[in-house]
């Protein structure tokens, strides 16, 4: 019997959010103690625990392993995009148009993206108000701070529902491709809203690298490409990303709401077994047709959620 292959590299936790949104539809119910996630797929099984430590199992664990670094060695994915090393002395300080997304990892709702413009005037206001990485805040904080940065901060937001979504993602479209779209377009949307004034950067909260991002934009009419940054977190960069991250934040919250009142439910954010549950309850009680109308219909999720069903076995 030829032993099973074990692989483990030492991960940075924008890494491992990044794992997290590439293996989303692999994701395993079983999480062992002390990881944050663990994946099954053909040949191959992957956790990543608390720790920053990430165990490749099978055969194919060493290949894919070094996607992400070198054995017990921290590693980061070589990058053709301008990283936050890259940027620019004083760059917090700079006037800047920065976008971020959410709801890509949620089987439940819409995904979002927000862009708003922060320059060195609007810097001591944004502060005041509260504007942080919206990771370090609970929902009901992040919907304060978004209606009072709302009415002052230049901004854009674009919601893709469901509906489209699951109609992109049918004729081949990724979810990449679709943020990307989102992210330039309201990018672009914030430029022309400040103009004639010019920013000096723009500062986009990476989720691909630079050449993939402008490869999925190969179609769109316009391309926001003068003077733009990717990093990852990049909300605690400056606070344009920062505020847009709240900005979109909230609007999800409220979707979220939107679709609890319409469906008569609670619904959990995420993609967990908890979610499959719901997802189940509401097939049996409404109709499938009207779980595809509130879920990314290419998730897991909706496999699991037919076999919890009693009505779709």
């Amino acid at each position: 019997m030829i032993p099973i292959a074990n692989t483990v590299i030492q991960a940075t936790p924008s890494q491992i959010e990044a794992m997290q949104k590439a293996y989303l539809s692999f994701m395993s119910d079983k999480i062992p103690p002390g990881a944050i996630f663990a994946v099954k797929k053909a040949g191959l099984s992957i956790t990543a625990y608390k720790s920053g430590k990430v165990m490749f199992q099978g055969v194919k664990g060493e290949m894919e392993a070094a996607k992400w670094g070198s054995p017990t060695a921290p590693k980061i994915k070589p990058s053709s995009s301008k990283s936050a090393s890259a940027l620019p002395v004083g760059f917090a300080n700079k006037n800047v148009v920065g976008s971020d997304e959410v709801g890509t990892g949620d089987y439940f709702g819409p995904m979002i993206v927000a862009a708003c413009y922060g320059d060195q005037a609007m810097m001591p206001l944004l502060k005041q108000l509260g504007v942080k990485d919206s990771k370090a805040m609970t929902d009901p904080e992040i919907c304060a701070i978004a209606k009072k940065i709302i009415p002052v901060v230049p901004h854009s937001l674009l919601l893709l529902p469901n509906p489209k979504y699951n109609d992109l993602q049918a004729k081949g479209m990724n979810q990449g491709q679709m943020k990307a779209i989102l992210h330039n377009r309201a990018l672009e949307n914030v430029i022309a809203k400040i103009q004639p004034i010019k920013p000096d950067a723009v500062l986009i909260d990476q989720f691909a690298e630079k050449n993939t991002y402008y490869r999925y934009l190969a179609k769109e009419p316009s391309i926001v490409r003068e003077n733009v940054f990717f990093a990852t977190k990049a909300e605690g960069l400056h606070l344009s990303v920062a505020a847009a991250s709240i900005i979109a934040r909230s609007r999800f919250v409220e979707a979220f709401h939107e679709m609890e009142r319409e469906l008569g439910i609670s619904l959990p954010k995420g993609a967990s077994s908890k979610v499959d549950q719901v997802a189940a309850n509401i097939i049996d009680t409404k109709g499938i047709a009207t779980l595809q109308q509130y879920v990314k219909w290419h998730f897991a999720n909706t496999d699991k959620a037919k076999r919890l069903s009693h009505t779709t076995n």
